[in-house]
């Protein structure tokens, strides 16, 4: 998934617009899907494998952009007799439609995840499934990973159960409408629960050690011949139901390293030449940091409304680098096998519709629990998916960093040769003639190059540049010290 989540609005034939079309082009980006593929997708929809046991009777729901038609997942939050909460969290069950070793499932392979460009995406797999018959919309019966995870009332987690069942969602809800119905204390208990667990979650978070990012949306909305960049912050919901999705990942990852077999999505303590970068960001922002408070501090403090927040949060994504996935068996779990943001062993799980390696997941997940093999196909795949998945994330880095440029150089086309205040927060080599770095505007939420042309980049202070050159067609932002 998108590490910056952009949005544009605007004509097709928009510079933008056109724009992303050519880097579409241009970077090879996958699009239609081939006759077979499609045929194969149709016959799935009709003929999926379906499991023995029933779960219809549970009112699951769903909670996504009110946009969103490829569900991965559904909830039904619910209290304990004697104490504590019970999540019910469904999965959509890819693998019921995927034949391994057919084109379907060679199709997913060579496209590894859905990629996500500002104006469009291109899909993991074909839409008939992905947002059609795999995908848990409301009143639709699909088979389903239905995970049930008891929590005590301090929400941690003292039970998991995995099996597969056949699901139906009774309502797609939006987060607006779910925050607001639990703000308002209309909510019926199912929903206002994600509330009282979500926050319990967070606690946790705290307590181990990690850090979510609530990283606004960036839209990008067309007015006249120009462009102006707009944050929606995320509300409280959010937060609350990436919690669920994480306590399922971190119950996935624990059951994987006790059977011995799995995948873990690994992430390294970030340099610390990475966390200077962005205190130099920060002072750009006008964020005040003390020396003393750590970032995780920090970032807990941050109000994602705020646009200064907000692009700061932006660039704390960069300590998400160097993410990645590791796969192991017969017991020999790797060490580390910690994700630093999550602050314990943590997998992907929870989005087979978007992500290849959450089928394989899932599928060893069922396997541990019933304490048998689990299938040839998976064994056969796992030590190559975290290959595969390094350079499907290579190719989304680079949908994303592309994106990026694209929109900047949309918001300055025409204003080339203005004059900026900024701050420099990265110099590549002092010594160099000229020297290379990267500045960070003060009144925009635009990073770029700056190229010194004979002038000292003064690492984490203020500087004057002049905008060289912005065109969303044909350059990228560049500047000059003024």
């Amino acid at each position: 998934m998108p590490r910056r989540h952009m949005h544009v609005t605007g004509a097709a034939e928009a510079p933008l617009r056109s724009a992303l079309r050519e880097l579409r082009t241009e970077l090879e980006a996958p699009q239609d899907f081939p006759p077979e593929v499609l045929a194969e997708a149709e016959q799935a929809a009709k003929s999926p494998r379906l499991p023995g046991e029933d779960a219809t009777d549970i009112p699951f729901f769903t909670l996504d952009p009110p946009t969103s038609t490829d569900l991965d997942q559904a909830m039904h939050l619910s209290r304990r007799t004697g104490g504590g909460y019970r999540v019910r969290y469904a999965i959509a069950d890819v693998a019921a439609f995927v034949t391994p070793g057919g084109t379907l499932d060679t199709e997913a392979h060579a496209r590894v995840m859905t990629l996500y460009f500002p104006d469009e995406k291109v899909p993991l797999h074909p839409p008939l499934l992905s947002e059609g018959a795999a995908s848990l919309l409301p009143d639709q019966t699909c088979p389903a990973l239905l995970w049930t995870i008891d929590l005590d009332e301090d929400g941690r987690r003292v039970a998991t159960d995995v099996r597969r069942a056949l699901v139906r969602s009774r309502a797609k809800l939006a987060y607006e409408g779910v925050q607001r119905a639990i703000d308002e204390g209309t909510a019926e208990e199912p929903v206002a629960l994600l509330k009282d667990i979500g926050q319990l979650r967070e606690r946790l978070e705290v307590e181990r050690g990690g850090i979510s990012l609530n990283v606004p949306e960036q839209e990008i909305v067309e007015h006249g011949d120009s462009y102006v960049l707009e944050y929606r912050a995320p509300r409280p919901a959010d937060g609350w139901n990436a919690q669920i999705s994480l306590l399922t990942g971190m119950a996935a990852a624990d059951l994987m390293t006790a059977y011995g077999t799995g995948i873990l999505r690994t992430l390294p303590a970030a340099p610390d030449g990475a966390v200077g970068r962005l205190r130099h960001s920060a002072k750009a922002l006008h964020i005040d940091w003390p020396h003393h408070t750590p970032y995780a501090e920090l970032v807990r403090s941050l109000d994602p409304t705020s646009p200064r927040h907000a692009a700061f949060l932006q660039e704390c994504t960069t300590l998400l680098r160097g993410a990645g996935y590791t796969a192991f068996e017969n017991g020999e779990v790797p060490d580390p096998h910690v994700h630093s943001a999550v602050a314990a062993p943590y997998t992907h799980a929870t989005a087979p519709l978007r992500r290849l390696v959450d089928r394989y997941t899932g599928e060893i997940c069922l396997a541990a629990t019933a304490n048998e093999p689990p299938p040839d196909w998976v064994r056969a795949a796992l030590r190559d998916l975290p290959k595969e998945m390094a350079g499907g994330a290579q190719r989304a880095n680079t949908v994303e960093r592309e994106c990026v440029d694209i929109v900047e150089a949309a918001l300055l086309r025409g204003r080339v040769g203005e004059v900026f205040d900024a701050y420099v927060v990265e110099v590549r080599d002092p010594d160099a003639d000229p020297a290379v770095g990267t500045v960070h505007l003060e009144d925009l939420a635009v990073i770029a190059r700056i190229e010194g042309d004979g002038t000292r980049l003064p690492l984490g202070e203020r500087l004057r540049v002049r905008l060289t050159q912005a065109d969303p067609g044909t350059a990228k932002v560049r500047f000059a010290p003024a």
